[in-house]
Parts: structure tokens; C-alpha cells; sequence
């Protein structure tokens, strides 16, 4: 059935008064096979449905054993503070030293949208400052993900 079919299905119902309905029908089934599809979708993630589930709860390529390498969550969890090499690029990103990996991606996020030369066109010399400043953005994040992910600075 097409989109176009289904659209002129719903306009009917709600033409004949009865409108759409997102309560099962008889035998706890729903008319609509998508929003039926949807439900058993909803309770196989919630694990009430088919087994099987918890082995997908694990994070995937490690074999259930734990967090992805890089995660912030891993190997790196226990290590501690970051080295003082990595300092100056928490204070780049505009960050308190040793923030977590989500506060450093949306800080990079956020600075790279704002200095991006692509809005300093009109003007030679904002343009090229909005260069350097991106680039030190780029170069601080990179570090400190580097030192997420391997635990080496350089």
C-alpha cells in the first residue's frame, strides 16, 4: 500500500467520524500494521518481548566486556586526572581542567560552529583570525581525545 493510499485512508476515517486509532483493536492487535510493528518493536527493546535482549545491551565490538575504546567509559576511566600537558587545550575549549569527554565534544562543537571561517567571509582579517582560532580548536581537541583514547599526549 502506498503512502498516498494510506494518507487517503486516514483522510476517510476521519471523514466517517471514527479517525484513527492507536488503541489495539480485538485480541489486543491494532489496526494499523506499522503502529502494530511499532509496539512489538517497543517491547523487544523494553525486553518484554523475544529473548535475546540483554546480549544486545552490551556495547557493541567488545564482546559484552564493556565500553567502546575511546568512550571516556573504557580503559581510561581509572587513569585519573590528565596529564598537565593537556592544560592549556582545556582552557582553548574553555573548559575546567579534566572535563568529561561529552563536555569536550560540545565545547569543540560549539567554539568551531562560532569561529568557523566560513562565517567571517566578508572581512580579509576576521576571516584569517577565525582561520588560526579553528585551527587551535582542531589541534586541542584532537590532543585531548588522543589522550582519551590511548593515553598517550603525543
Amino acid at each position: 500500500m502506498g503512502i498516498f493510499d494510506r494518507l487517503g485512508d486516514v483522510i476517510r476515517s476521519y471523514l466517517n467520524g471514527s479517525g484513527p486509532s492507536e488503541e489495539p483493536g480485538p485480541g489486543g492487535r491494532h489496526i494499523d500494521p506499522d503502529v502494530e510493528a511499532a509496539y512489538e518493536e517497543l517491547e523487544d527493546f523494553l525486553g518484554r518481548g523475544k529473548a535475546g535482549f540483554k546480549e544486545e545491551r552490551a556495547f557493541p565490538g567488545t564482546g559484552g566486556r564493556g565500553a567502546p575504546r575511546g568512550s571516556g567509559l573504557g580503559e581510561n576511566a581509572g587513569r585519573g586526572a590528565p596529564p598537565e600537558s593537556l592544560r592549556r587545550d582545556f582552557e582553548e575549549l574553555g573548559l575546567a581542567f579534566g572535563a568529561s569527554a561529552d563536555a569536550c565534544k560540545a565545547a569543540y562543537k560549539k567554539l568551531l560552529k562560532l569561529h568557523h571561517p566560513d562565517r567571517h567571509a566578508g572581512h580579509e582579517g576576521n576571516m584569517r583570525k577565525a582561520t588560526a582560532k579553528s585551527a587551535r580548536i582542531n589541534a586541542a581537541y584532537d590532543r585531548i581525545e588522543r589522550w582519551r583514547e590511548t593515553g598517550k599526549t603525543e
